[in-house]
């Protein structure tokens, strides 16, 4: 499935693990939004993880699933390189 992660993120130090996360488990597609293609379980290891990352209180992330048929239709302008393959390993 595709997911589009985005954050707000408002440490630094906070700011840069979250960002490595994203970075392991998909592609950035911006500064803080992220492209990230997994199953269900695998995605909610990721979001688990993620959540363990930020302050509750002054942080934010969000993901939009987009469905397969949406996901064909999604326009891009400027430069902007992802792959449409899987990862092939995951690190925990």
């Amino acid at each position: 499935m595709l997911m589009v992660v985005a954050y707000d993120i408002t440490d630094p130090r906070r700011l840069a693990r979250v960002a490595k996360l994203c970075e392991d488990y998909g592609g950035r597609v911006q500064y803080s939004v992220f492209e990230v293609r997994l199953n269900d379980d695998c995605f909610d290891q990721f979001w688990d993880r993620l959540q363990r990352h930020i302050d509750p209180e002054t942080d934010r992330i969000v993901a939009y699933r987009v469905c397969q048929e949406c996901a064909k239709k999604i326009r891009v302008g400027g430069k902007m390189v992802l792959t449409e393959e899987p990862p092939v390993a995951y690190i925990f």
